[in-house]
């Protein structure tokens, strides 16, 4: 257990708005750059601005203090105005997945109640689909950047923002008043609605972005993961606009091409000085043929998240750019992250030492503590845990308990007291930093005709990183494709999730009971490593 002195770190006003303080914090730089999205630069005097406009606007159409507004949209310079916009009002943003199916966006409109959407152009259909399912209580939805004619309960996102004067002040929220919301991915592989306040993202920037990252406003940050998650939340908003950076936003998927274009100064004109990214995206970075020469970029730090990152892409990447990977693990529960090797201090193939202000518990089966170099449940406590899942009262005791928050994760504590990844606790899966479950996956698979039984483990590919392998059993006299299989998941489920490899099989291993035994597949899959 390692416990670590927030003393010096003042904590947030009773009386806090978070949107207001990165306003504050930035009401002398108003004609800096905050963002830069592919189409426009925004400086922090019209991001001021615009998300006084959006909280005037937002009210106007009736809706209440921590009343839930979804945010659907791809990253560009109206994400922030919109998230920061809705919690200067005092309503609570539900910052949503952009690559999940309508039938996803249908449960999220249910659950959360949101009385309106803000959704980007590109993804109006897949939204129109979703309300068209669902027994929603959505009164207005704002549209940035239309690529149709929209329909009279549809308005552009310009159009509404001049329609509305700034709102004089910002809602009187405290630090603890619920400030937003992200979704989580569940064993069942329903998402649940994690519940943040507005002191929340405060702890973050406070401990990790300015203790750890060291970020000022000097810099140019770039992150692949986009705002929706937790990571990219931190890194292209709360982080950068706590110290007056400026932000690169991409829409596209980051490829390594598109990632590349960004890196050498072809949008805007600017090359960023920090990047985010995550493990997949460096293995795949790293084996292009249009891979940038050092010279070619202007990274003084580079950060990753999302699944443990294989010593070897570190290495590479730091011959290749003389600038190591500073690796970490964060949790959407806790926001961001709280284990993580240094700028001055990396040690591949771990994750590195605990954030100041948080504590970190390994524990066994037992709940006691477990020695240096056994492997342990991973248990943090620190100022950014969530404050619930919304509507889930069981699954909320079993994650934060007494203060602690479970992370789900086996981790191993190091002489050196660095923490070594050592899976997850469960069969969830993470897949390009992002969890996929592998009973909703199965659960497709046997919506087939042609197959009987499924079971999906993680597998680890050329480079370390994880991908989904699918054992198929068809039905007596059935037959079915690898690729037919593929393109039906693709179908039903958010891309990602499908999976990379299917093995035909006679059977599965099973307990006595019928239930399928993973771990006898894995370990299979290890032994024939």
């Amino acid at each position: 257990m390692t416990q670590i002195d927030i003393a010096d770190v003042a904590a947030p006003p009773d009386t806090f708005n978070f949107a207001q303080h990165l306003i504050a914090a930035n009401a002398a730089r108003a004609a800096k750059a905050a963002f830069i999205d592919d189409v426009a630069t925004l400086s922090y005097g019209e991001l001021a601005e615009r998300v006084r406009r959006l909280a005037t606007g937002l009210r106007s159409l009736g809706l209440k203090r921590e009343e839930r507004v979804l945010l659907l949209m791809q990253d560009s310079n109206d994400w922030p105005v919109s998230f920061l916009g809705a919690m200067y009002a005092g309503l609570v943003p539900v910052a949503v997945n952009t690559l999940l199916t309508a039938d996803d966006y249908a449960y999220m409109l249910e659950h959360s109640r949101a009385q309106a959407v803000l959704v980007s152009g590109a993804l109006l259909p897949a939204l129109t689909s979703a309300l068209i399912k669902s027994d929603h209580e959505v009164g207005k939805v704002i549209v940035s950047r239309p690529v149709a004619p929209l329909h009279p309960a549809e308005v552009e996102f310009e159009s509404f923002l001049a329609a509305h004067g700034p709102m004089a002040k910002p809602a009187a929220t405290g630090p603890d008043d619920p400030g937003f919301w992200l979704y989580s991915s569940g064993s069942t592989g329903r998402p649940k609605g994690t519940v943040h306040s507005h002191a929340n993202p405060y702890w973050t920037c406070e401990l990790y972005g300015k203790r750890v990252l060291g970020l000022t406003e000097k810099d140019v940050c770039f992150s692949a993961a986009k705002l929706f998650f937790a990571y990219g939340l931190g890194n292209a908003l709360s982080f950068p606009l706590s110290v007056g950076a400026t932000v690169i936003l991409m829409a596209e998927r980051p490829t390594p091409d598109a990632t590349f274009k960004r890196w050498t100064g072809g949008i805007g004109g600017v090359k960023p000085t920090v990047f985010y990214g995550a493990p997949t995206g460096f293995a795949g970075m790293l084996a292009s043929p249009n891979l940038p020469k050092r010279t070619d970029v202007a990274m003084r730090l580079v950060s990753s998240a999302g699944e443990a990152l294989p010593a070897e892409l570190g290495e590479r990447f730091k011959a290749h750019f003389g600038t190591d990977i500073v690796d970490g693990i964060g949790s959407t529960e806790m926001l961001h992250i709280f284990i993580s090797n240094r700028p001055d201090k990396v040690r591949y193939g771990t994750t590195g030492w605990p954030v100041p202000g948080y504590e970190i518990s390994l524990r066994g089966d037992d709940g006691g503590p477990v020695p240096d170099g056994e492997p342990g449940d991973l248990y943090i406590h620190g100022p950014s845990a969530a404050m619930m899942y919304w509507g889930n009262r069981q699954k909320t005791r079993d994650t934060f308990q007494g203060g602690w928050t479970k992370s789900g994760d086996k981790y191993i504590r190091n002489a050196d007291g660095s923490f070594t990844y050592g899976g997850r606790s469960d069969d969830m899966l993470k897949v390009s930093g992002i969890y996929v479950s592998p009973f909703e996956v199965e659960a497709t698979l046997v919506q087939h005709p042609a197959v009987l039984e499924a079971a999906v483990i993680g597998v680890p590919d050329a480079e370390g990183l994880t991908k989904t392998k699918a054992f198929v059993v068809l039905k007596p006299g059935a037959s079915a494709t690898d690729a037919e299989l593929k393109a039906f998941v693709k179908d039903k489920l958010a891309p990602y999730k499908y999976p990379r490899q299917i093995v035909f099989v006679s059977d599965l291993p099973k307990t006595a009971t019928g239930k399928i035994q993973r771990f006898k597949l894995r370990d299979a899959e290890k032994g024939d490593a």
